[in-house]
């Protein structure tokens, strides 16, 4: 059966699949699976289509990528977002970096110097920042106390947690806690505010 793959930026939760697949539904096409960055659709599709694809997606936010570059550097953002905050039980189970080149099929040295050309920032910076953005959204819930936060997201401690929260954010997770209105990045904007 022939189908065709297209690469999505900006997918970062499971809403975000149900968006795409409504916009493919829309356009006529049968969507075979969608996943974070990606949906495959079957049969071939002709340019007007995935032209049309393209502004409709671009509407709500999201953006088709046709260079290989940008598909590889949305192919590692997606791997950090799915280790931080929907795959917890990997963090520091794995090495992070034999993780990405395994999945990815590329040497890690060529990921890392990509994405720091592209992002204008590390990958291990990316992951900082995502871990971060997770501890913001569970400081938020309350349902954890500072030093389960830690161990959850694999910190040496609660004080490694603490110093790194303070120095990204300029606030410490007790001030963060007790602002009124706490800032939270969207997981698709992180790293181009900082």
């Amino acid at each position: 059966m022939e189908k065709t793959t297209f690469y999505i930026k900006n997918m970062v939760c499971n809403r975000c699949i149900m968006a795409v697949e409504h916009e493919l539904e829309n356009l006529g096409l049968k969507p075979l699976s969608v996943i974070l960055g990606e949906a495959v659709v079957e049969g071939a599709v002709d340019s007007k289509t995935t032209n049309d694809l393209a502004l409709s997606l671009e509407k709500i936010g999201f953006e088709l990528i046709d260079d290989k570059k940008s598909k590889l550097i949305e192919k590692i953002k997606t791997e950090v977002i799915n280790y931080i905050h929907y795959d917890p039980a990997l963090i520091g189970k794995i090495n992070f970096s034999d993780y990405l080149a395994e999945t990815l099929g590329y040497d890690y040295s060529y990921l890392s110097t990509l994405f720091s050309s592209v992002e204008g920032f590390t990958i291990e910076k990316y992951i900082i920042l995502q871990r971060l953005e997770r501890v913001k959204e569970l400081l938020v819930y309350d349902e954890l106390t500072l030093s389960e936060i830690a161990y959850r997201l694999n910190y040496s401690s609660m004080q490694h947690l603490s110093n790194q929260f303070k120095k990204i954010t300029g606030f410490s997770p007790s001030a963060f806690k007790n602002q009124k209105e706490r800032k939270r990045n969207t997981l698709d904007s992180i790293g181009h505010s900082e």
